[in-house]
């Protein structure tokens, strides 16, 4: 029986749906359960759940022209993949049997270098910052900066370990010196941090670094790494802030042109919150050019056994549940009964999180690139179960 218990692997997922749950629960019914996608697996399979949007926003312009018109786009499965497993915490990860040696956590009390290069993180905290040449062609440090548990370009680097995480989330020094390298990357792109909380701004400096992260786009698998390091040792909070001001700048205001497809396949889907994804996504998709062809918001509903006219509807506010069949007492009572089969659509998601309204750049109303008012949306109650405040009214 041992044998057979460590052989066990988790089952992963092989389409894109498979592995995004982002719009799986997004119903008013909402299990708060599955807003944590951070567990081995979804509570809610994206191929049974509910496709539904429920906000005006959701009522995407259909595509006019021919299909042969437009050149078909999909989205990547190695990608999906990849953050499935992220957000899953990797589900097939073997355990090591060297000894944990806590490398990761060593360097960043300088006790050791980073290899190859033989540089304390304390050299780089202090002297680094501002030399833009340098943090752009050396490719050594990002692995140590931010570790994950998976391996990276450095072979040299060492892979997280759960107990190691532990470790560093409980040391204030490693923290400290954690968030000064973030906040040393943040200014390479042109981005400062604000607070303690992960809200984030353009810098003083940011025309000409966001002209270089345009153009210089490996810079973007760095990020990618960064978020999922930033989840994995503790400030999941501080993602939200950072992706909402890439979007904002690559969409609305045309700076980050050559980041869209990166911010929206990859750096969203860094987040483990589905709720926190929906909001990103609605914004994104209100603001992308031209709007047929955005591939991230909820997939066409998929409903067995048939669907009706009004199942298969795409409108703004259906949240793809049928009510009941009329029972033989409300027949006989005549069409007042049953003139209402249909559901009382919620302006749950047509409302995208007063928490971020804020004063932003013109071009974006209500929406600051400080994203401020993000962090709002993330900590409160409501971000992992919005049933007490908006409920779908299905007749009977």
């Amino acid at each position: 029986m041992g044998n057979l218990l460590g052989s066990w692997r988790f089952k992963e997922p092989s389409t894109v749906e498979e592995c995004d749950s982002t719009w799986g629960s997004d119903s008013e019914s909402d299990e708060p359960a599955a807003e944590d996608d951070s567990g081995v697996s979804d509570s809610v399979s994206p191929a049974e759940s509910d496709r539904a949007a429920g906000d005006p926003e959701d009522a995407t312009p259909q595509l006019t022209e021919s299909p042969e018109s437009v050149p078909k786009m999909k989205r990547s499965f190695y990608a999906a993949r990849d953050l499935y497993k992220y957000r899953h915490s990797y589900p097939n990860y073997r355990k090591t049997r060297l000894p944990n040696e806590y490398r990761n956590l060593r360097f960043y009390l300088n006790k050791i270098p980073l290899v190859p290069d033989g540089i304390y993180v304390e050299e780089i905290l202090t002297k680094w910052r501002g030399d833009y040449d340098k943090l752009e062609h050396n490719h050594t440090y990002i692995q140590w900066l931010f570790p994950l548990r998976e391996q990276g370009l450095n072979f040299y680097a060492h892979e997280l370990t759960q107990e190691e995480i532990k470790e560093f989330q409980s040391t204030r020094e490693a923290k400290r010196r954690f968030l000064v390298a973030y906040s040393l990357m943040l200014d390479f792109y042109g981005v400062k941090l604000l607070d303690k909380s992960g809200n984030v701004a353009r810098a003083p400096n940011w025309h000409e670094r966001f002209q270089h992260l345009n153009e210089s786009q490996h810079n973007y698998l760095r990020i990618t790494r960064i978020l999922k390091s930033l989840g994995e040792l503790g400030y999941e909070a501080f993602k939200a802030p950072l992706v909402h001001l890439f979007l904002e700048e690559s969409l609305c205001h045309n700076t980050l042109p050559n980041m869209q497809h990166s911010a929206l396949e990859y750096f969203v889907y860094t987040i483990r919150l589905p709720a926190t994804r929906r909001r990103l996504l609605r914004y994104a998709r209100q603001h992308y050019r031209p709007a047929h062809t955005f591939l991230w918001g909820p997939p066409p509903k998929r409903r067995g056994g048939g669907v009706g006219a009004g199942g298969s509807s795409e409108g703004a506010g259906s949240s793809g549940i049928r009510a009941p069949a009329p029972t033989p007492e409300q027949q006989r009572r005549g069409e007042e009964s049953t003139g209402s089969s249909g559901i009382t659509g919620s302006s749950h998601d047509a409302v995208t999180c007063p928490d971020l309204d804020r004063e932003g750049p013109k071009g974006c109303a209500g929406l600051g690139s400080s994203a401020a008012g993000l962090e709002g949306a993330l900590m409160m109650p409501g971000a992992r179960g919005e049933r007490s405040e908006h409920n779908e009214i299905v007749p009977l």
